[in-house]
């Protein structure tokens, strides 16, 4: 049974292994129907595909809010609070992303620990299927706590299910979580398949946990002040040098269309979906209720079709960012290098399968985004069936993988080197856009880096990270000035608070963060 078939079943094995409602609550977890349940390698397979399934989770694996947060979008139904994290009114009682990461979090996690811990306990599978279990399992609890590491700092450390007598459990020092998720991730790069995504579609692979692997070192490669680690580097260097099998796709929205996904060369991990019984509506949501509304500070960015830098968007005077629809429109995007078109509409766009299409929703901005649509899906989208849509979901792909070791051999050299301008000229040829001009230093190619990772794969949850761990959030985002919110980001919104109700809940085991 492959992949794609087993996520069919994450509904129907919810029933049996179902994620608990408060976060360390984990014993309802345990009484699963053990009397007929955890009996067959099947058994094993789909309580696994329910370990994926937890993947689905937006606000884990769909980067749209984090880069809301991050400076590139405005949300006009303060989807999951980011409007509350934009303006700095963080609190222990937020909700939205600032409670639901923790939550579900430990949620997904409490399903990977039941699941290894039977798995322990059974005899009836070949021993190398079960290590690459165990490794899938600890792939994914490593995936959830990289987020919890990210956001909180310190957490607690659960690597066992738990019942009502130690639901609730102290918080370990942020070193020790970190610590605790790479041997994880060490795990999975030692026992996974070391193949390509394609042929192992849907499954974490060993090149997939490389660059998992990377990106957390990255994430912990600056110093306070912004200065590179060089071991940090070092190390992430030798991990992306290890992943081989994969291109850039000859066409960037490959990589987000469902019917040219299954071939990509480029996808390295993705989140599966099998409409009608497991579906995402999110391409829609997006651009058709508008869930997103792209700054013009983020459009400014790309390059004008001759490969000069782009032009600042012109905007109404005194409106934050309001498109200034009498200047600039979709012809004006046709202006510029050819991901903007691809990724960006203003106020209306043209449709795949004929004809113009103007959003149900306000267009707050006069923006809007189509890097996720469905191109064989027309409008209207309110008629039956519009919503089944199975695009998978990036977790990481090839262009991630070259911006990262552009990054890393950029920094350990003195002047940018030959791979340095090739890894970020492939990107930039396959957009539509000239080269790099030759004779950066060290510093403008750092620059120039930035800029195409914001860029390349904006929306898909960089970004709003890469300002954390360059330390240079606070300097970006209060510098935002469109999007209808004024941000603020203090210091102490590096990390987060833990929810309020597990705090009173767990009767003084769980201590809140600092500032908070």
């Amino acid at each position: 049974m492959n992949m794609k078939t087993k996520i069919l079943l994450i509904f129907l094995y919810a029933i049996l292994i179902t994620s608990c409602q408060n976060t360390l609550e984990l014993s309802p977890l345990d009484r699963v129907a053990t009397g007929n349940f955890w009996k067959t390698e099947t058994d094993f397979d789909n309580a696994l595909a329910a370990c994926y399934g937890n993947l689905q989770r937006a606000n884990f694996s769909l980067g749209i809010y984090w880069d809301i947060i991050g400076g590139n979008g405005y949300s006009q139904y303060n989807e999951n609070s980011c409007t509350q994290i934009q303006q700095g009114n963080i609190t222990d009682v937020t909700g939205g992303l600032v409670s639901s990461i923790y939550n579900d979090g430990f949620a997904s996690i409490a399903r990977c620990n039941i699941f290894l811990e039977k798995l322990k306990e059974f005899d009836g599978m070949d021993t190398n299927i079960k290590l690459q279990r165990e490794a899938e399992a600890r792939m994914i609890r490593a995936y959830f706590y990289s987020f919890l590491y990210r956001c909180y700092g310190d957490v607690p450390i659960v690597d066992i299910p738990v019942n009502v007598d130690d639901m609730f459990q102290a918080k370990k020092p942020a070193s020790e979580v970190l610590e605790f998720l790479m041997a994880d991730l060490d795990y999975a790069i030692q026992n996974l398949q070391d193949v390509t995504y394609s042929q192992n579609k849907g499954r974490w692979t060993a090149n997939a946990a490389r660059g998992y692997k990377a990106r957390m070192l990255l994430y912990n490669a600056y110093d306070a002040s912004g200065n590179a680690i060089v071991s940090k580097m070092q190390e992430a260097q030798t991990l992306l040098n290890q992943i081989t099998g994969y291109s850039l796709a000859d066409e960037y929205l490959d990589n987000f269309q469902k019917r040219s996904q299954e071939a990509c060369p480029e996808i390295i991990m993705s989140v599966k979906f099998s409409a009608p019984n497991n579906r995402t509506n999110y391409d829609h949501l997006i651009m058709d209720w508008m869930l997103v509304s792209p700054l013009s500070s983020l459009i400014s960015l790309y390059d004008m079709a001759d490969g000069t830098p782009g032009e600042p968007v012109p905007t109404v005077a005194g409106s934050r960012g309001v498109i200034d629809q009498a200047l600039f429109n979709n012809e004006s995007l046709d202006l510029r290098e050819p991901r903007a078109s691809k990724i960006f509409f203003i106020d209306s766009y043209r449709h795949p399968m004929g004809g113009v299409h103007t959003p149900i929703s306000l267009r707050p901005l006069g923006t809007g985004f189509l890097k996720f649509m469905s191109p064989d899906i027309a409008p209207p989208f309110t008629a039956s069936g519009a919503y089944n849509t199975d695009w998978g979901w990036i977790i990481l792909r090839y262009a991630d993988v070259l911006l990262m070791q552009a990054e890393v051999e950029n920094e350990l050299s003195n002047a940018p080197s030959e791979a340095v301008y090739k890894a970020i000229n492939d990107i930039r040829k396959r957009g539509g856009t000239s080269p790099l001009p030759e004779g950066l230093t060290k510093e403008q190619m750092r620059e120039r880096i930035r800029h195409e990772r914001r860029i390349e794969l904006c929306f898909e949850g960089s970004h709003y990270f890469d300002l954390k761990r360059w330390k240079i959030a606070k300097e970006v985002l209060n510098a935002v000035e469109d999007g209808l919110v004024v941000y603020r980001f203090e210091d102490k919104h590096y990390l987060w608070p833990l929810p309020q109700n597990e705090i009173v809940r767990s009767n003084g085991i769980l201590l809140q963060n600092p500032d908070y």
